[in-house]
């Protein structure tokens, strides 16, 4: 449930620099590719390419409902001694 109550506080997250290059190279975007030189000059001067990722907002009441049933469900269960 605290997951679900984080996720619906937060707006966004912004990834780091390898987690932008490893997430465009599993999805095959070249915009975070910096294989030329021109890149890699380009790189020197610009910030580093950095990825913004918005949850949609159902996410974390989704998460609250789960974690609200597992908790129910757990004091629900009969105790063994």
């Amino acid at each position: 449930m605290l997951f679900g109550v984080q996720f619906r506080m937060v707006d966004s997250f912004v990834l780091n620099e390898s987690t932008t290059r490893t997430l465009a190279r599993f999805s095959e975007t070249t915009t975070a590719n910096n294989s030329t030189t021109l890149d890699s000059i380009l790189l020197r001067v610009h910030p580093k390419p950095m990825k913004r990722v918005q949850p949609p907002r159902w996410l974390g009441l989704s998460m609250i409902a789960f974690g609200a049933v597992i908790t129910l469900h757990a004091f629900a269960m009969p105790k063994e001694n």
